[in-house]
């Protein structure tokens, strides 16, 4: 879940930033609800999807980057206008950060993506025309049972590594989503660690935390000896080092499918 930010002026403007494990509407100063650690403003690193101007060959690995915001979400290939997503309704720093989609299908003109709502797996078609897109050989998958992340670089493994999933009241949900963005909070030591990515999920169980959506997130943590337990409220903990590697080192494209395996037998432990 995500907890409230403060508020930190970027780019010549004051935007909300929130790191991956909470969020409130309004800019605040104090946490709220007994889950609730330390509220330290966070920035967003410079991150790209290296969109293309044409179509490349569709897998599992494509990226659609919208070209404005808000953009229009159709039922089908030619069909009704189903919704609209508008950047800031659900980046934190929506000047900072693209928006993007992972691709889940295609069809003439048209790109069939998940989106970054409720439900979890929500999909909705965008056209062709309203997107650029990208590719990256690069997935994430996530085993709840081991508590293992490991990221693939097409079929070769670049990074396993341990991690903390959530609680079985709060479990981390399985299923299919993708790197909506990724944050910096200012102190490296914190409770999220030097970095923080936003996915495209929700908390299966809770409706909001503390004030904003309940969304998932990977980050960094300042309780390394709890990796490798059930003990969060739906995030992904990984340690500092890995976060960073995967931050600085490996680079993960906005976008990239993080698949989730839920298969897991979740027992009580701490909050977080």
């Amino acid at each position: 879940m995500r907890l409230p930010m403060s508020a930190l002026a970027m780019a010549g403007a004051a935007v909300l930033l929130v790191s991956a494990c909470g969020s409130d509407p309004e800019p605040s100063t104090s946490p709220t609800g007994p889950s609730a650690g330390p509220t330290p403003a966070v920035t967003a690193p410079e991150t790209s999807v290296s969109p293309t101007a044409s179509p490349v060959e569709l897998n599992a690995s494509t990226i659609a980057t919208a070209v404005s915001s808000p953009i229009e979400i159709y039922d089908g290939p030619d069909g009704d206008v189903a919704q609209s997503i508008a950047a800031e309704d659900v980046l934190t720093a929506p000047e900072a950060t693209p928006l993007v989609f992972l691709v889940k299908d295609q069809a003439d003109g048209w790109l069939e993506v998940y989106l970054p709502v409720r439900p979890n797996g929500s999909t909705g078609w965008v056209r062709a025309d309203d997107v650029t897109v990208a590719s990256t050989d690069f997935s994430v998958e996530v085993s709840l049972v081991d508590f293992e992340l490991t990221v693939m670089k097409g079929s070769s493994e670049v990074l396993t590594a341990p991690i903390g999933v959530g609680r079985e009241e709060r479990p981390t949900p399985g299923g299919v989503y993708f790197i909506r963005e990724l944050l910096q909070p200012p102190d490296p030591t914190g409770v999220y660690g030097p970095y923080a990515y936003g996915l495209s999920g929700f908390s299966p169980v809770l409706d909001e935390f503390n004030g904003g959506d309940a969304i998932i997130g990977v980050h960094g943590t300042n309780e390394p000896d709890l990796i490798g337990e059930y003990v969060s409220s739906g995030c992904i903990r990984l340690s500092n080092d890995t976060i960073t590697e995967l931050v600085m080192d490996i680079g993960l494209p906005l976008g990239t499918p993080v698949r989730i395996s839920d298969e897991a037998a979740p027992v009580d432990g701490e909050d977080g």
